[in-house]
């Protein structure tokens, strides 16, 4: 009984200090500054599809607060189950809610990138049309997936060692840099916001965590890619499909996953519960 006594006050002392920590967004935000400065034309780069709300979505909306302009590269049209023009406009929507216009989205419809784990796609291939893109749209801020893909997927890994060889061999164009998502073990992955106080810890460079002012947020009135647009912030909502309880709870990551209906199996549906890419991302510069 002790024990059991024990393990409960130990958790309610970890949760306390977690939402705590949450809560203190200047805290939080003060992490993202130390690593970026404002103003960056950023380019996030994914795979597929969904990539940029299940795991990338904390950092699209931490840059929005520090006013980069973010443009997004999508390598697939995620085409693995001939779902490909339903999940281009799954993405544009998702990007909407997150604030990437559709003018700053691109996706690529290649043979050579087939949306399969079991591909491999030619890194040089890759690091090519990655290497134009960047040069054409003055970018000076990579974001892509770290050696580890996050979830392993070969993909995922193909973009980062694109990237990672552009940056070793000095083509990236003067002054761009490179941040690579983390990827961390599995209890990490799916201890949501519990896994806070050792992102705190571990994050070297970049650390961004959606704040309880966000979450809070998703009881207003309008996207926040329409606020962004109006300079105001990454702040807002919109009662679409969803209701305003809903948005609440979940917040913006979760209300850009909801735009990949088609991606939303069950499995999916337990990682948008617990995963903490939903909420927290720690990001390493090359």
């Amino acid at each position: 009984m002790e024990v059991v006594g024990l393990f409960c006050l130990a958790v309610a002392v970890l949760a306390g200090s977690v939402l705590w920590i949450w809560g203190s967004s200047e805290g939080l935000k003060s992490r993202e500054r130390e690593g970026l400065g404002t103003g960056s034309r950023t380019l996030l780069v994914i795979a597929h599809p969904d990539d940029e709300a299940m795991f990338f979505a904390p950092t699209v909306l931490g840059l929005a607060r520090l006013r980069h302009r973010v443009s997004l590269l999508c390598f697939s049209a995620g085409n693995y189950y001939n779902q490909g023009e339903i999940r281009k406009k799954e993405l544009l929507q998702s990007c909407d809610v997150l604030g990437i216009p559709p003018s700053n989205v691109t996706i690529i419809d290649d043979r050579d990138f087939p949306d399969d784990p079991g591909v491999q796609w030619d890194i040089e291939h890759v690091a090519g049309v990655l290497l134009q893109h960047v040069e054409a749209n003055d970018i000076d801020l990579v974001v892509t997936f770290d050696a580890g893909g996050v979830s392993g997927h070969s993909n995922h890994v193909a973009l980062y060692a694109a990237v990672r060889a552009l940056h070793s061999e000095g083509k990236l164009p003067k002054g761009c840099s490179v941040l690579t998502l983390q990827s961390v073990n599995m209890l990490r992955k799916y201890t949501s916001l519990l896994d806070l106080p050792l992102s705190l810890l571990h994050t070297r460079d970049v650390l961004f965590v959606l704040t309880s002012e966000e979450v809070a947020q998703a009881k207003g009135l309008a996207f926040p890619g329409d606020l962004i647009r109006r300079g105001l912030g990454s702040v807002g909502a919109h009662p679409h499909d969803t209701s305003l309880s809903e948005l609440y709870v979940c917040g913006w990551s979760k209300r850009a996953m909801s735009c990949h209906r088609s991606q939303l199996l069950w499995f999916r549906r337990l990682y948008v519960l617990f995963s903490r890419y939903m909420r927290i991302n720690s990001l390493h510069f090359l």
